[in-house]
């Protein structure tokens, strides 16, 4: 049965948010709560992807929408000094979790998890490289998947990972949970060692929550 991309759209948008249901909050508006960090580090149905040792004095927890564009700025802004200075040295393990406000995001999330070769990174951080030529153009469905032909998805599997009901339902799970549990409502938004942290922070903001 040919891959039918109208009916994909349409099937994911009843089971995501719509683009205009939660808004983004800028940068620097730290929340006073502390999350229970045991209850945070549970991992979701597809377990955490994560970068930096288990065992760093500092952990970050990211919520984000691949299609959220001041998820995009902390990516283009602030994500490779903080992946040099802290992640890659050992002082920082960072998790990104999904938190999709739209279809198109969840499909990207989708793509992501089921990358070939676990490259669930190397797949966001395309996705946000090329945010504009996927996330906001007419045909979004053949962007994206050529985008993720470079990653090593071919068309069969590319198509698959969009039909696999079980990876959608583990992708809204980590949403739902984010949302009910930790109070998520905007993207991205942050828990630096279980502190809530909202907007698309900069490397000076992060690291005055560091240890």
């Amino acid at each position: 049965m040919p891959f039918n991309r109208r009916a994909f759209l349409t099937g994911l948008g009843g089971a995501a948010l719509g683009a205009g249901a939660l808004a983004a909050l800028p940068a620097g508006a730290f929340a006073a709560d502390k999350v229970d960090i045991a209850e945070l580090m549970k991992p979701g149905p597809l377990g955490d992807q994560s970068l930096g040792p288990a065992d760093a004095p500092n952990t970050i927890v990211e919520y984000a929408s691949l299609t959220c564009t001041h998820c995009k700025h902390f990516h283009d802004t602030t994500w490779k000094d903080l992946k040099t200075k802290y992640i890659d040295t050992g002082k920082v393990r960072f998790i990104l979790r999904d938190f999709p406000l739209d279809p198109l995001a969840t499909a990207g999330f989708m793509l992501a998890h089921a990358a070939p070769g676990n490259n669930f990174y190397p797949m966001v951080d395309l996705l946000f490289d090329q945010q504009a030529n996927w996330a906001f153009v007419d045909a979004p469905v053949p962007a994206l998947l050529n985008l993720a032909k470079q990653v090593g998805f071919t068309q069969e599997t590319f198509e698959l990972a969009l039909k696999n009901q079980a990876l959608l339902d583990a992708v809204n799970a980590v949403k739902d949970r984010g949302a009910k549990t930790f109070g998520v409502d905007a993207t991205p938004t942050f828990f630096i060692n279980g502190v809530k942290a909202p907007g698309a922070l900069t490397l000076e903001e992060i690291e005055k929550l560091l240890v």
